[in-house]
């Protein structure tokens, strides 16, 4: 009567049914918050030249960044520079920025349509659109930095508008 070897022992088996259970439940949480995650940024459609140049000229308030060839920077605000600075080194432009937003909102300057909603805060209710303009050749890094100090000095939204090359 010799057995073979491994005849009675037991042979492991894994089950895998909970885990597809906890697979396909996970799945279904999901595809349930996908869909209401909030968008992060929120930024402008670009725009052509000639729609931002007839709007800065409808608003005083109209804030533009304008990234020149020779990588210098400069904020205009309803048609007039008011600060410059260079596209390595925009921390100029972002603390004119930030400035500008200060005094709208100590002087009480309201976006249009907020002037009687005093149940938002006044960061809310002051107009900090910020368009950044630059040449469409323009390298993507270098309008980031910019992008970045806009951003970091409290401008949203940021509308991105691509100029192209003058013949």
């Amino acid at each position: 009567m010799g057995m073979s070897a491994g005849a009675g022992r037991a042979e492991p088996n894994i089950n895998v049914t909970p885990f597809i259970d906890i697979l396909l439940v996970l799945l279904i949480i999901f595809m349930v918050i996908t869909p209401l995650k909030p968008a992060r940024f929120k930024t402008l459609v670009p725009q052509r030249s000639e729609e931002l140049n007839a709007q800065a000229k409808q608003s005083p308030l109209t804030l533009i960044v304008n990234i020149k060839r020779d990588l210098g920077v400069e904020l205009i605000r309803g048609g007039n520079k008011i600060a410059d600075a260079s596209v390595n080194d925009p921390g100029n432009v972002g603390a004119a920025l930030s400035a500008e937003f200060k005094t709208r909102k100590e002087q009480q300057v309201w976006k249009e349509g907020f002037q009687g909603r005093a149940d938002l805060p006044p960061d809310d209710r002051i107009e900090k659109t910020v368009f950044i303009k630059a040449p469409e050749t323009f390298k993507y890094g270098d309008v980031v930095k910019v992008i970045d100090a806009v951003k970091g000095s409290g401008a949203n939204p940021v509308g991105l508008q691509t100029e192209a090359l003058e013949q």
